[in-house]
């Protein structure tokens, strides 16, 4: 039993159509129609004027902007280094131009989505309000616009959208930015009189399941509402047609119906069996189209009204032992979750773009999207359907709720609004409707006092009312609560019995420390809850693609750790057939405000990052997920390495190699060079690689196949004493604190990590690596913003307490570059309820302040460096010195407290001449 799906909105997809009005590009409808020739749909997408402003109307002299929406008023100020970003009222105005004939039309305007409360004035008169910042909303304005002669009338669009904080609304808070703006596309809807419902909470009106579908013969079934806004009374008939691919009709059935002046009519029509139907599925998303038109029983050739929707006849089930099943088939889920959200764009993104994740996806090899933590875009599904990704899609209860009745009717509203403007796709197999909604107690809540006992109840209630709206909507589709994973407290809270699935967020081995620990809640699930199926529905690791490090440890931001971490979680995943899926956290980089870290704003967690190129943990993926032959050099997107000779008497520096493939063996070629061939284990053929200065070419070829992937690696190789000719010193960049590889592509610059000074070479004189005694996961440095730099990845990092650091270079002119960020003195960070770790100790009271010098060959060049002077709390601070080795004694640069310890958090040393 299932539903199967339609498509929404016009001009996303190829199956929809442009008309033409006049001078007008006409985009077929939102709201889940396409247009016919009773029904004209008009963008209205460009040529609007924005203003932020007060709750007031900002007056014509105000400055108003010239926009295009989609569009967000925060796709800047979310990245700044300004804490916080603008959260309150910004206004839209647009001139709309209609034409005489309209007037006994039915008129509307239609929102996709606007973040997150928007009241809509139509020439001066509200038209209409809405609530929630992520489903679509319908307005009339038919009664309130002019129609002045024989042409087109002018009429003034104004649009106050507000995304302030709001405790009846949710999502309360969330690990991502709350974007506002009127960031989807806007479409006026021009209907006849008689028409299919518009007013059915921003749905097309019209709804189609497949009560029972087999591989011999599928049910069709079609309901919705016809509204007569005509003054007389009219009879109309209302015809449905299935048609296949080629657009032969395998079924229709018409009805007649009578409607009085203002009536509304509810249809139904149950098509019949569709013989031997053509299944729907990942491998074979076939997509047949339900038409549904409406005509004037008194004239035949007459259209008033048509609705399209696409149909996929498919059957599925979740089994708590044996996973999920496809049209009797079991079917793995995998794939991962999504955020809607752009570099530089925010949450404003254009169709393609949201086409393009969901095409992604599909590459990876994955067949499940989980929609987090809101209703998308329509493109997304509609992406979906057409592809072939089974979604799971949620409303935006996170973290936390408000227990108040209006809180409680949002939550309503929001599901019925998902469930009904989403109804036909049928990608769509789950309905949620919370996520880690217990991370967060109220104050004075635990989980022990009467009080959380309380708060748990009301939860609990709310879940109660969620789930058993979500059955009445829509029987044939399972309902999901998302927890994190606190076994224990959803099941005291009673949250693991409501839903008809429990996903998990698991993040053991990143914000917990032992990765053994994810495969053992595994079994616990299956073992406490063996009715239960289960889902894992977000696990993963932060990456900066510019950071890596061998071996790569938990926490420290690098490729080589989230791909170590995802090898480990897949294969726990795979050998318990009762998972019945799993969506890695996240598909994409999104922009998370409130975060510091490595990249601060973003969380890294994507297989893709922020401008959609992949990161190695997506190859690992393709190579276990792709059915084609597949093979990738894991290292391909760092194409920019540096590291230190292998031995006085060496010209290579050999670093570790990854090669993912789903074949069992891979030959490996170093310019052509054989290296050996490495058997194939879980996805992944390992090697070491001697790289030589210069360009390097990688090729990777699966013996016997005509199957092969190469990659141009650059590589800057640092000799191991500075005075060899052979490798004449040019230019060394050191980060100190830490064990990473730092790769700055624009500057064409890698920073190694630190190392002890011994003669002949280069590297610090005593102190020890910088760790935040607040921090239980950080391996060393801080977890803080840097104010002032793009690179806080280096500044997060230091060594305190050195006494030298010493270069033996040969005699020359040399430019000195020294980099400090005063880390301890900083004011106490934001504690963001995911990020926290039951084990960090409270946070350390500042230091006393710290005062020291620098010399440099002898020479004081920084005296007295410190809070009072250039040491500002986490504020990057940088001193370019020149320099000159004479007489074969190096650079030598000296650190000298005066009180405190010194620091120092990254060297850079240029040969000038």
């Amino acid at each position: 039993m299932f539903a199967p799906g339609w498509a929404r909105a016009a001009g996303k997809l190829k199956s929809c159509f442009l008309i033409v009005w006049g001078a007008c590009l006409l985009q077929l409808a939102a709201a889940g129609a396409v247009a016919a020739q009773g029904r004209v749909t008009q963008s209205l997408n460009a040529d609007w004027r924005f203003c932020k402003g007060t709750a007031q109307v900002p007056p014509a002299s105000a400055e108003w902007q010239k926009v295009s929406v989609p569009h967000t008023w925060n796709a800047a100020d979310v990245l700044d280094d300004a804490p916080g970003y603008y959260r309150g009222v910004g206004w839209y105005r647009k001139t709309l131009h209609v034409p005489a004939a309209w007037q006994s039309r039915s008129l509307y305007l239609h929102f996709e989505g606007a973040s997150q409360t928007a009241e809509v004035y139509v020439n001066g008169q509200l038209a209409g309000r809405h609530v929630g910042g992520y489903t679509a909303f319908s307005v009339p304005v038919g009664k309130l616009l002019r129609f002045d002669g024989a042409g087109l009338s002018a009429n003034e669009v104004l649009v106050k959208v507000d995304n302030s904080p709001n405790p009846n609304i949710p999502p309360l808070s969330g690990d991502f930015s709350f974007y506002g703006g009127i960031y989807r596309d806007v479409y006026l809807v021009a209907a006849n009189d008689v028409h299919f419902d518009l007013d059915n909470y921003g749905s097309g009106g019209v709804f189609v399941s497949t009560p029972g579908v087999s591989a011999a013969a599928a049910e069709v079934a079609v309901r919705g509402t016809v509204a007569n806004d005509a003054r007389a009374a009219r009879t109309v008939r209302v015809t449905t047609r299935v048609l296949d691919r080629s657009g032969r009709t395998v079924a229709r059935q018409q009805t007649r119906v009578k409607l009085a002046a203002g009536q509304r009519q509810e249809f139904r029509h149950a098509l019949g069996s569709v013989p031997k139907p053509h299944l729907w599925s990942p491998d074979d998303p076939y997509l047949y189209r339900v038409v549904t038109t409406l005509g004037d029983d008194n004239a035949r050739a007459a259209t008033l009204d048509e609705v399209n929707n696409p149909l996929g006849m498919r059957w599925f089930r979740f089994d708590p032992n044996e996973g999920f099943f496809l049209n009797g088939q079991h079917l793995a889920l995998a794939g991962a979750s999504r955020h809607q959200d752009f570099q530089g764009l925010g949450n404003a993104l254009p169709d393609a773009l949201h086409e393009r994740d969901v095409l992604l996806l599909k590459q990876m090899g994955g067949n499940f999207l989980r929609i987090a933590h809101y209703p998308q875009d329509p493109a997304v599904l509609a992406a979906c359907d057409r592809l072939g990704v089974l979604a799971a899609e949620e409303i935006p209860v996170v973290n936390g709720i408000t227990d108040s009745p209006e809180f409680f009717r949002t939550c309503e509203t929001m599901q019925t609004e998902m469930i009904r403007q989403h109804f036909n796709h049928p990608s769509v197999i789950i309905w949620a409707y919370m996520n880690e909604v217990l991370l967060r107690l109220p104050d004075g809540a635990t989980r022990e006092n009467a009080a959380g006992q309380a708060y748990f109840k009301r939860v609990a209630r709310l879940a109660q009312r969620l789930d058993s709206l979500t059955r009445r909507e829509d029987p044939a589709r399972y309902t999901m609560i998302v927890n994190h994973g606190a076994f224990d407290l959803y099941q005291r809270a009673g949250l693991t019995a409501i839903p008809m699935l429990v996903g998990w967020n698991l993040y053991a081995g990143w914000y917990s420390p032992k990765l053994e620990d994810f495969p053992a809640f595994m079994d616990q699930h299956h073992r406490e809850l063996p009715t239960k199926p289960l889902l894992i529905t977000e696990f993963g690791a932060d990456a900066d693609s510019r950071l890596h490090a061998f071996p790569g440890q938990r926490f420290d931001k690098t490729e080589e750790y989230a791909a170590q971490y995802h090898q480990f979680y897949l294969n726990a995943i795979r050998k318990r057939p009762f998972v019945a899926g799993a969506a890695v956290w996240n598909l994409v980089e999104f922009n998370a405000e409130q975060r510091q870290e490595a990249n601060p704003h973003l969380n890294t967690k994507g297989l893709l990052t922020a401008d959609r190129q992949p990161k190695a943990a997506y190859l690992y993926y393709q190579s276990q997920l792709l059915k084609t032959p597949f093979v990738r050099i894991g290292s391909r997107a760092w194409n920019l390495r540096s590291g230190t000779a292998a031995g006085p008497d060496s010209l290579f520096c050999a670093q570790p190699v990854e090669v993912y493939t789903n074949q069992p063996t891979v030959r490996l070629l170093l310019n052509g060079q054989e290296l050996g061939t490495r058997p194939v284990v879980a996805g992944v053929a390992r090697f070491r690689v001697p790289f030589r200065q210069g360009p390097n070419q990688l090729t990777a070829q699966v013996p016997g196949q005509a199957l092969s992937d190469q990659a141009e690696i650059e590589f800057l190789l640092l000799p191991q004493q500075l005075t060899d000719a052979r490798l004449p010193f040019t230019e060394l960049n050191v980060s100190l604190g830490d064990q990473r590889y730092f790769t700055d592509a624009p500057l064409h610059q890698v920073w190694v990590p630190e190392q002890e000074y011994t003669p002949g070479r280069w590297g610090y004189v005593g102190g020890q690596a910088y760790v935040e005694p607040s921090n239980g996961r950080l391996p060393y440095g801080s977890g803080r913003n840097i104010l002032g730099t793009e690179y806080d990845a280096l500044y997060q990092t230091q060594r305190v307490g050195l006494r030298q650091f010493r270069l033996d270079v040969p005699d020359g002119q040399y430019e000195v570059t020294l980099h400090f960020a005063e880390l301890e003195t900083a004011p106490p960070a934001e504690q963001l309820a995911y990020n926290l770790d039951q084990r960090a100790a409270a946070k350390a009271a500042p230091t006393a302040g710290r005062s020291f010098d620098v010399w440099l060959n002898g020479q004081l060049v920084l005296p007295g460096l410190g809070a009072d002077t250039y040491l500002s709390p986490l504020q990057a601070t940088s001193f370019r010195l020149p320099a000159s080795a004479q007489g074969g004694k190096g650079l030598v640069l000296d650190f000298k407290a005066r009180t405190g310890m010194t620091i120092l958090n990254g060297i850079q040393v240029k040969q000038q001449y």
